[in-house]
């Protein structure tokens, strides 16, 4: 019987993945001739660790290309290369190559050799031309198309005390796949009663064949450590025996051929469902068990409480509701630090960015990263990699300068990108800071004005002016590239930012660099709402959002060109929208007078809501609107009451957008005119004064 390795795979992906990673950032450690060798010895465990389990699962184009990536970084952990710039870029492209052969495989598609082959011709000519061509790819290709080449039947029956001794046979399994292709099946005469078994004892046999190798010498020393714990017999499968094998073999080759057309969409369907895994501390799951044990004794306490309860065992009755509700928040606690995870998992992605961009664009760049320990939200992270490596080209880009420039500016050659992330109270800041040349205030306004979203004669601030980058094709670029200037990328990183319920903003000084800050909550599972009445609905808006909440002065009601009204809060005019219309909750129209505001911000829009009540603020567990009903514009999600009643949560940008398009575009021109007003009257004030 054949043993089942698809329940391994997935697992070997994962650290496959994870060994790459490690790899390149190694190698960019390697960079300006570091080869020390602990550096060298990690990227070669990896690539090894690689190799060895390709060749278990047969992927022998991987394994064959990591055998052939193992010989020169052996060549330089016996001294023999120095980790100069052309081999370390070659290394780096040979990372990307098995990251992508890792990836078609996991998702069922098909390789391409001719790109493997040239990699490949390349690292052995960077060994020494012919003298590498000489490496035997024999010991991870199959050999069926090679007849000088012998094919082996191995017999290995362990002791049943082999295990104690601190042997594995998958260990040996392993070194055989890669000598060649190997197919083993097991023996399971010797397996008692499960009642009988003891787990510490070896009972299989295992029958296996080996094709590939020609070197009896290679199979043999694999085994030199059991050989006084085992019964071993290895059998040369003779030339005509082979022959006959190969036909047999080729028949069902081409059954399993026609058959792989059909499986194909399967797996890649099985592939994409597959759902992403997170390593979670045991300490953490240890505090889970302990957590849970305390509900279960809680729960018992009440169970009794209830099975004869009376008015004497109030108080009892009391504690325990108190002890279960303290365990519910400690187990939501504990429950959302399983999620979260240290931001070096996005910062990692960078390095490697920043060295292969800053050789295209001709620029030299230090990239330094500070905070990287700081956690958060599995989800938010994955959301977050997208603006960031947004803002981080547009910083390579635009940002810095080059280094003529810079030594003319009084500048050292290198520039800076600083990627930190901090927690300020229950949100994660993000900022990506350079050292370049500044955003061009003069340059942003010249293109704003060309485009009518600003007058000329207009008294704009310059954080306004700056924050104009992120209007959708916006770009001050003189020429196109394939790294930016097309307009498409800041836009896009504001919606994806404030999507997660975050904002962002620019600040910037010219000839000293820019700082863009992104402002995201902790995690997208659990959030800290306020609750509001909107004509007999229960709503909820994020904390976050707000400002503040005031009672109506009917003194700062203004009306703006008689279609709706603003209100005037220290200095400057709001719009006001009135969510029941909205949501088209009601047909009369609120009486603003007697109303409550609450002033909400949005990324650059800062408006006032009208709601009949403020109610109790309280954390609530978001439901996704999508995933159960539909997407509802101006909703975020949902979540269910204490009293069991579900609750829309509002989605403040969104709001702010199904307004203007129920006929308040003229919000923004109307906070406008009320601040130009407003800066009209001051003046007039300070002249008669």
């Amino acid at each position: 019987m054949s043993i089942d390795l698809e329940q391994f795979k997935e697992i070997f992906f994962e650290e496959s993945f994870e060994g790459l990673d490690a790899m390149e950032t190694c190698l960019l450690q390697m960079e300006g001739g570091n080869d020390d060798l602990e550096i060298v010895n990690t990227v070669f465990r990896a690539a090894h660790s690689i190799k060895g389990g390709s060749a278990t699962f047969s992927f022998t184009a991987v394994a064959s290309f990591t055998h052939v990536m193992e010989g020169l970084l052996d060549d330089m952990r016996e001294g023999n290369r120095a980790a100069d710039q052309e081999v370390v870029n070659i290394l780096l492209q040979s990372v990307d190559l098995l990251r992508e052969l890792l990836t078609t495989i996991r998702e069922g598609g098909d390789v391409d050799e001719s790109e493997v082959s040239d990699l490949k011709e390349a690292l052995q000519v960077l060994r020494g031309g012919e003298g590498a061509q000489a490496v035997p790819e024999k010991e991870v290709e199959a050999a069926s198309e090679k007849r000088d080449i012998e094919e082996w039947e191995i017999s290995f029956s362990p002791d049943e005390d082999l295990l104690q001794t601190g042997n594995d046979p998958a260990l040996l399994f392993r070194e055989l796949a890669m000598l060649g292709e190997l197919s083993l099946t097991y023996d399971a005469s010797r397996l008692p009663d499960f009642e009988a078994m003891d787990a510490e004892l070896a009972y299989l046999q295992w029958k296996m064949t080996l094709k590939g190798c020609s070197d009896k010498a290679a199979i043999e020393e694999i085994f030199e450590w059991v050989e006084d714990e085992c019964d071993l017999e290895i059998t040369a499968v003779q030339p005509d025996r082979r022959a006959e094998d190969r036909r047999e073999g080729d028949r069902r080759l081409t059954s399993r051929r026609t058959g792989s057309r059909r499986e194909k969409d399967p797996q890649k369907s099985k592939a994409a469902a597959a759902s992403s895994s997170i390593r979670v501390g045991t300490d953490r799951i240890d505090t889970l068990i302990d957590l849970v044990g305390e509900l279960v004794i809680t729960q018992s306490m009440l169970s009794q409480l209830g099975e004869d309860f009376s008015m004497d065992k109030l108080e009892n009755l009391k504690t325990g509701l108190g002890q279960l509700s303290r365990n519910s928040r400690q187990l939501q606690e504990s429950v959302m630090s399983v999620r979260m995870q240290p931001i070096s998992f996005a910062f990692n992605r960078f390095p490697r960015m920043v060295h292969d961009l800053s050789q295209k664009l001709g620029k030299i760049v230090r990239l330094e990263t500070t905070g990287e320990d700081t956690e958060m939200d599995k989800t938010v992270m994955e959301k977050i990699n997208d603006p960031l490596v947004h803002l981080v080209r547009n910083s390579m880009d635009h940002g810095l300068e080059t280094p003529e420039e810079r030594r003319a500016a009084g500048k050292p050659e290198e520039g800076v990108v600083h990627l930190s992330a901090s927690h300020q109270g229950g949100n994660i800041v993000v900022e990506i800071t350079d050292d370049g040349r500044g955003l061009n205030r003069d340059k942003i306004l010249s293109k704003a004005i060309e485009r009518g979203l600003v007058q000329e004669e207009d008294d704009i601030p310059d954080q306004q002016i700056y924050n104009l980058v992120f209007l959708a094709g916006f770009s001050t670029a003189d020429s196109l590239s394939d790294v930016s200037g097309r307009g498409v990328g800041m836009d896009v990183v504001r919606r994806n930012i404030e999507s997660l319920g975050g904002s962002v903003v620019v600040r910037s000084t010219p000839g000293k660099g820019s700082i863009f800050t992104i402002t995201l909550p902790l995690t997208l599972a659990i959030l800290d709402g306020q609750l509001i009445n909107i004509k007999g609905q229960t709503m909820v808006l994020p904390l976050g959002s707000i400002i503040e909440s005031l009672i109506v002065d009917k003194t700062q009601l203004n009306a703006m060109a008689g279609e709706s009204e603003v209100y005037s809060l220290r200095d400057e005019y709001i719009p006001i929208i009135r969510l029941s219309e909205v949501f088209d909750l009601s047909d009369q129209q609120d009486d603003l007078r007697t109303a409550l505001l609450v002033v909400v911000e949005s990324g650059q829009d800062k408006v006032c809501f009208v709601v009949d009540d403020l109610l109790a603020q309280q954390q609530v567990v978001i439901k996704s609107m999508e995933s159960n009903f539909c997407k509802v514009g101006g909703v975020s999600g949902a979540t269910i009451l204490g009293d069991g009643n579900v609750s829309l949560i509002i989605d403040v940008n969104d709001t702010i957008r199904l307004a203007k398009e129920l006929g308040m575009e003229h919000l923004q021109a109307q906070q406008e005119q009320g601040n130009a007003k407003y800066k009209q009257a001051r003046k007039m004030l300070e002249v008669t004064g």
